[in-house]
């Protein structure tokens, strides 16, 4: 399956179970490139929006790139009457923006999904000179029991799974690649995630890799991610340890 198809009926879910970007990474986002109203941001890859919405609640003007279009219908639906969105039927590689027309590029969730080289190529052609991206997860800290057992539970129902953000975790030299003479700031942003138990099981559903609920694994998936819960939550809670993670620098 082509990366624009894999969240097709997801669209609903996502926008419901996934999580926001702590107000810290926005601080810092506005901050470190002094960013204002009058400056424009291409959120690449935006999907349902959410990184959108926190950016525009800033105040900023930005230009949403969807290429799945029940993503960008649920992003449209939900971000009209903010007067500095856009939205575009655009890939990472072909965003359909003019020539040196970005200020900022944003990335979240998305940038192991992208063709690296061309999307390259079309950072270049659209922002401004020396304007940065930023790339983005909200990523499971791997070393907790909890998110090592969810692996395992994705790694046995879920057939399409490779790892969380599709394993680009254990690949820190793609970055080095792709920032100009392999310069970029990482920071890192505490995001522990608190769920009950049909949020914990939605945020997994959401996932690109998940069973649908025509698949046969669906029910044993839920099953053991309900097990999973029960014995990780505490008073009907359970935090998953969490970190925001961004990698910013010019191109």
């Amino acid at each position: 399956m082509d990366a624009t198809n894999r969240f097709t009926g997801k669209a609903a879910i996502y926008a419901e179970y996934r999580s926001t970007y702590p107000p810290q990474y926005i601080d810092y986002l506005v901050s470190s490139s002094s960013l204002t109203p009058e400056h424009r941001i291409a959120d690449i890859g935006s999907g349902t929006g959410i990184l959108t919405r926190q950016l525009l609640n800033r105040g900023l003007q930005v230009s949403a790139i969807e290429p799945n279009a029940d993503m960008r219908a649920a992003a449209e639906s939900a971000l009209q009457h903010y007067s500095g969105f856009s939205s575009f039927n655009g890939t990472a590689e072909q965003t359909e923006l003019p020539d040196q027309s970005i200020d900022f590029i944003t990335v979240a969730q998305a940038f192991h999904w992208f063709d690296k080289e061309s999307f390259l190529r079309e950072c270049r052609r659209v922002l401004k000179q020396d304007a940065r991206v930023a790339l983005v997860w909200n990523s499971r800290v791997s070393t907790s029991e909890l998110i090592m057992a969810n692996w395992e539970i994705c790694k046995a129902y879920c057939p399409e799974f490779i790892g969380f953000s599709g394993g680009i975790e254990e690949t820190p030299a793609i970055y080095q690649q792709f920032f100009r003479n392999g310069e970029y700031e990482y920071r890192q942003f505490e995001n522990p995630l608190t769920f009950d138990l049909n949020s914990f099981i939605g945020r997994n559903l959401s996932a690109s890799y998940a069973p649908k609920q025509t698949d046969e694994q669906y029910d044993p998936f839920v099953q053991a991610l309900t097990e999973l819960y029960a014995k990780y939550s505490k008073d009907d809670v359970l935090v998953m340890p969490n970190a925001t993670r961004s990698y910013m620098g010019k191109v």
